[in-house]
């Protein structure tokens, strides 16, 4: 039988770590439950939801290429539709101008009104979606800028490259 993402089985329980808990599948075939995935509330040691010989109703939440099989016990798990959340409603826009704490200009540059002198960036909208390379680089641009404004702030404070002790 061929495991795919999305379906719903029973397995029994062979093993339980502090990760997690293996569920031996069928015909041999072993899945991992990741703690996470084991109950909808937090679950601090796996032992007090699952034993050893358990038998559980998973579902195969990934396989990866090498074989390992993502499972799920509380996505296998119906739930009514007073239980499941409604999706987000999207956040409401904030005025432009002003700093974000909610004070006056702040020297920001453009909307947003991130401060220059106080290490923010300013607000850029993004034209396109930036490869992993722009991102990068831009991030690389930014760290060295800085790591050099920090350098020039701590020499003068600790006396290093040349200046004088008395």
């Amino acid at each position: 039988m061929a495991i795919e993402v999305g379906t719903k089985l029973e397995g029994k329980v062979t093993g339980i770590t502090h990760f997690g808990a293996f569920v031996d599948l069928s015909g041999g075939v072993t899945g991992l439950v990741h703690i996470s995935e084991i109950a909808d509330n937090y679950v601090k040691d796996v032992n007090d939801h699952l034993k050893i010989g358990d038998v559980v109703t998973v579902k195969v939440i990934n396989v990866d290429k090498d074989g390992k099989i993502g499972l799920s016990i509380k996505q296998a798990v119906d739930k009514p539709a007073s239980e499941v959340r409604p999706p987000r409603a999207p956040r409401p826009e904030r005025p432009s101008g002003g700093d974000r704490f909610g004070g006056g200009s702040g020297g920001g540059g453009g909307g947003g009104g991130y401060n220059r002198e106080r290490g923010g960036r300013p607000f850029k909208p993004a034209a396109g979606k930036p490869s992993f390379e722009d991102k990068m680089s831009r991030f690389l641009k930014d760290s060295e800028e800085r790591m050099s404004s920090i350098k020039k702030n701590t020499e003068g404070k600790r006396g290093g490259r040349g200046a004088k002790r008395v």
